[in-house]
């Protein structure tokens, strides 16, 4: 099952991951760690609640003016 992973750097220091699809958001050092921890929080949580059809989000970026 393919399922999508965002990314983005956290304050902290590291990246927080999202998967869209269950709302999952672990954290890690590392890209990699990131994304191993996102699969893992995913797996456990799609084992108590599989999702009934997985459709993929429309993922896209936009612009907002900035406040000088």
């Amino acid at each position: 099952m393919e399922l999508t992973a965002v990314l983005t750097p956290a304050e902290e220091g590291g990246y927080i991951a999202l998967n869209p699809e269950t709302g999952t958001t672990p954290q890690g050092e590392t890209v990699e760690e990131a994304l191993a921890n996102l699969k893992e929080a995913t797996a456990l949580y799609l084992s108590e609640f599989p999702l009934p059809g997985t459709r993929h989000p429309l993922v896209t970026m936009f612009s907002v003016p900035e406040h000088a």
